[in-house]
């Protein structure tokens, strides 16, 4: 069934005279002249003029429509937007923790340095590896984090070496960390199963290469099956081997990146560990790394005394230095570590395994009205594309906007590039089978109009308050700010 607007919204609510305050009359004499004429101003020149019952009704209604993961299924692939338990901004809210300061010497925040250093070394055990900066506020950040660190220790050794390689699998992001930290990028092809080819990565490694990024499980939703091979003949050769950790979601507590003879991983603690992060941040990206690139880590790092004290260490002479002011977005670490804690070893392995399962019934729901163009397993996410639909004229734009019409976000579409017409859905273990049910009714339904009435999802949405927007035009003219309409 659509989901229908009852009331339309009119954004144009200004009248003339409205007021929503009235000030009190000045009780001290007006003074004149007291600002150069140069800085005062008459009247505003459209200037918004409403009662606070217009104010309160306009906001309300556009709350209504808001679109959130409190509402409802968020399947946007990549991005693991799944439900933040209240707990956790409870904690981040408690006094000692949102009222500190970073410039407060370190016996006034023991507690704040306890919590660091206790949350690294539970990402030690959940990575596998020895260290962990927990600056990096995000997932890019983590990758230039960790890709400064593998070119400071091989220019250490003599050679920074000139390339990164990186599948077409992989996440946007890495190469622009990469070029960003200094080195020129090489793409890796997939192979029909939508992963890298081991023989054709030993032909691209050599004396040039200084790491291969690759992400696990990659944007197809595939395990890189042969990961712990792929590490072998980089490190015959020198080169490291970084994993892009944004689908940690995907196994955490099942598998250790460490144990796959990964160097360096980052992880989205605001995808896995709650904070879902819609509308960009905030985030956090910590980076861990193997024994050889520990000299080369962030300062400052949090050590403990032997008398149970915690500071902050500076003397690393090797090290890349300061990736950000003070310490990363603190907030969102304690929230990471209350999700943790809450969930303790057997939570974060279920997460992992219902993850995945939810995936896969949406995959087996789906797979026979939505082309499936890669046929292996799949964990955490499934990639469709619209190959059924398109000889009715019908696309995945035109598919995403129609779902907007059943109440659901769109998931992501046209990612990645490497699958025509892609849609890419994670439903995250958060989701109930009767949500996901419903999910699938939807799109199921939408196939079938495809069919029958092409016309019905080309000229979607139907139902929102602004129908298709001229997308192309808004990105390359946009409005950023309100003006009255005249009439």
């Amino acid at each position: 069934m659509t989901q229908k607007i009852t009331e339309p919204l009119i954004f144009e609510r200004s009248k003339a005279g409205r007021r929503g305050y009235q000030l009190p009359a000045l009780d001290v004499p007006e003074q004149e002249n007291v600002l150069p004429a140069s800085l005062t101003r008459g009247e505003i020149a459209d200037e918004v003029e409403v009662s606070e019952v217009d104010v309160i009704r306009h906001f309300t209604r556009l709350s209504k429509l808001n679109v959130s993961i409190d509402a409802g299924l968020y399947p946007l692939g990549s991005c693991t937007m799944k439900h933040n338990p209240r707990i956790n901004e409870e904690i981040a809210r408690t006094w000692g923790f949102a009222h500190s300061h970073p410039m407060q010497p370190e016996h006034q925040v023991q507690g704040n340095l306890e919590l660091l250093w206790t949350l690294e070394q539970t990402l030690k055990e959940i990575f596998g590896m020895p260290r962990v900066s927990l600056q990096p506020v995000a997932g890019a950040h983590g990758e230039l984090t960790g890709i400064l660190m593998v070119h400071k220790a091989l220019a250490k050794s003599g050679n920074a070496r000139k390339y990164i390689l990186i599948p077409d699998s992989a996440h946007g992001t890495n190469p622009a960390s990469a070029a960003f930290a200094g080195y020129q990028i090489k793409e890796l092809k997939s192979n029909n199963r939508g992963t890298v080819d081991l023989s054709t990565l030993e032909e691209a490694v050599n004396e040039d290469v200084a790491a291969l990024m690759i992400t696990v499980p990659n944007t197809l939703g595939v395990f890189e099956s042969e990961i712990r091979k792929m590490a072998d003949v980089l490190h015959a050769k020198g080169a490291y081997l970084y994993c892009d950790g944004a689908n940690l979601n995907s196994f955490v507590g099942v598998a250790r990146p460490g144990d796959m003879g990964i160097d360096v991983i980052h992880s989205n603690l605001h995808k896995t560990f709650s904070t879902p992060h819609g509308g960009g941040g905030p985030g956090a990206g910590p980076v861990g790394v193997s024994e050889k690139l520990i000299p080369f880590i962030p300062t400052p790092t949090v050590e403990r005394n032997a008398d149970g004290t915690f500071y902050l260490d500076f003397n690393h002479p090797d090290s890349i230095g300061r990736m950000r002011a003070f310490h990363g977005n603190f907030n969102v670490l304690v929230r990471a570590l209350t999700y943790m804690r809450s969930m303790g070893p057997t939570g974060l392995r279920r997460i992992a395994q219902l993850a995945v399962l939810n995936a896969n019934y949406i995959r087996a729901r789906l797979r026979r009205v939505y082309h499936l163009p890669y046929d292996a397993p799949s964990l955490h996410e499934v990639v469709f594309s619209d190959k059924l639909q398109a000889p009715k004229d019908v696309h995945t734009l035109d598919i995403a906007k129609r779902l907007m019409d059943y109440g659901f976000h769109p998931p992501t579409i046209y990612f990645p590039l490497i699958v025509s017409g892609a849609l890419m859905i994670e439903p995250t273990e958060s989701e109930p089978k009767e949500e996901l049910d419903a999910f699938c009714d939807a799109m199921i339904a939408i196939a079938r109009e495809c069919e029958e009435r092409p016309e019905l999802v080309r000229s979607a949405p139907h139902t929102t308050p602004v129908r298709r927007l001229d997308e192309a035009r808004a990105a390359r003219q946009p409005i950023l700010r309100w003006k009255r309409t005249l009439d």
